[in-house]
C-alpha cells in the first residue's frame, strides 16, 4: 500500500491558518493535494489535522480525513516523523499494511507530480529509508558569517576565509516539500538525514520554505514568475 499523508494542524503562530489561506486562488494545501492526485500512485491520499476546517477543505478537495490527529501530536514542538508514524499505525489498526509513505507538506505550493513519482522510484532501491526532495545553496555555506553581540562580523569557519568559492564543495538542503519513506523508518523513528536517505535534487526557483509574511509574499512572487515562463 503506497500512502500520501499531508500533515496540517490548525495552530500555525506566524501565519495562521496558513494550510488553508488562499494562495493563486485556492486554499494552500489544495495545492499539496493536487499534486499528490496527478501524480496517481498512491491508494490513499490523507490529511492528518487536528481541525474541522482543515479537514472539511481537505474533503472537498478529494482528500481524505479518516481520523483527527491526537492533541498530543498537534502542538509546535510534534515533528514529523510521529505525525507520519501514528498515521501508519492508524492503518495497520484497521488490518491495512502500508508499505511506502510520502509525507507532502501543506505548504509546498511548487511540489510537482513528476518530482514525488521521481522519489517513488528511489525509495524502492535496496537499503533506502527515505527519498526526499533538496536543493542547493545559491553561496557556499562555507564562508557564512555570523555577527557578533558587539555588530562586528565573524567567519563560521575562517578556514575558508581565502578558498575561491568555485573551490568549495556544493551543498544542499531540505527543499521542505516531500519525503518518502519506507514504513518501517517511520515506525522505528530512523532519522531522515542519513546515510539511507537519498536526495531528489531540485531546481532553486521551486523552492521556497513559507514561514513568514516576507516568505508568503515571495513564494507569490515566484509563482508568478513561473506561471509566465514556463
Amino acid at each position: 500500500m503506497r500512502l500520501a499523508v499531508i500533515p496540517a494542524r490548525g495552530g500555525s503562530k506566524r501565519i495562521p491558518r496558513k494550510n488553508i489561506r488562499q494562495f493563486h486562488g485556492k486554499p494552500m494545501i489544495g495545492w499539496s493535494i493536487e499534486a499528490a492526485q496527478k501524480a496517481n500512485c498512491f491508494d490513499q491520499i490523507i490529511v492528518s489535522t487536528d481541525d474541522d476546517e482543515i479537514a472539511e477543505i481537505s474533503r472537498d478537495f478529494g482528500a481524505e480525513v479518516p481520523f483527527i490527529r491526537p492533541k498530543e501530536l498537534a502542538d509546535d514542538h510534534t515533528g514529523t516523523i510521529p505525525v507520519v508514524a501514528q498515521a501508519i499505525d492508524w492503518y495497520k489498526d484497521q488490518g491495512l499494511n502500508p508499505k511506502y509513505i510520502c509525507c507532502i507538506y501543506a505548504t509546498a505550493p511548487f511540489i510537482r507530480e513528476t518530482d514525488i513519482l521521481s522519489g517513488l522510484e528511489k525509495i524502492k532501491a535496496p537499503g533506502i529509508d527515505y527519498a526526499f526532495s533538496v536543493t542547493n545553496y545559491d553561496f557556499p555555506i562555507q564562508r557564512a558569517i555570523t555577527i557578533t553581540q558587539s555588530g562586528s562580523i565573524e567567519m563560521i569557519d575562517s578556514a575558508f576565509m581565502n578558498t575561491r568559492s568555485q573551490d568549495l564543495k556544493e551543498t544542499y538542503h531540505d527543499a521542505g516539500q516531500f519525503y518518502w519513506g519506507c514504513a518501517e523508518a517511520w515506525t522505528n523513528d530512523i532519522p531522515i538525514f542519513s546515510s539511507t536517505a537519498v536526495p531528489i535534487v531540485l531546481p532553486r526557483h521551486r523552492v521556497q520554505d513559507i514561514d513568514t509574511e516576507e516568505d508568503w509574499m515571495r513564494a507569490e512572487v515566484m509563482f508568478d514568475a513561473i506561471l509566465r515562463f514556463e
